[in-house]
């Protein structure tokens, strides 16, 4: 959660409580990070941070991969349609 809160403060008087505030943030932070950078980050992280880090990726792309392919009542949201990467 280090990583969390170092972002949080440093975009803390930038926020304005909308949620696109948050995909805004992310595409800004990953933008031209290398992947030895994120590795680093990664590397700083908590075992449990990293296993909802997973967790959450995983969660959103077999979401986004069953509305695709039109399996059950799952329907992405705008946001889940956006791929950061």
């Amino acid at each position: 959660m280090k990583l969390v809160d170092n972002i949080y403060n440093l975009y803390r008087d930038k926020l304005v409580g909308e949620e696109e505030d948050v995909p805004a943030i992310v595409m800004s932070l990953l933008h031209g990070q290398s992947k030895e950078e994120l590795l680093q980050w990664i590397q700083e992280m908590q075992e449990t941070e990293i296993y909802q880090m997973l967790g959450l990726y995983l969660m959103e792309m077999l979401r986004m991969k069953m509305a695709e392919e039109g399996v059950g009542d799952v329907r992405p949201e705008p946001l889940r349609q956006q791929r950061y990467h």
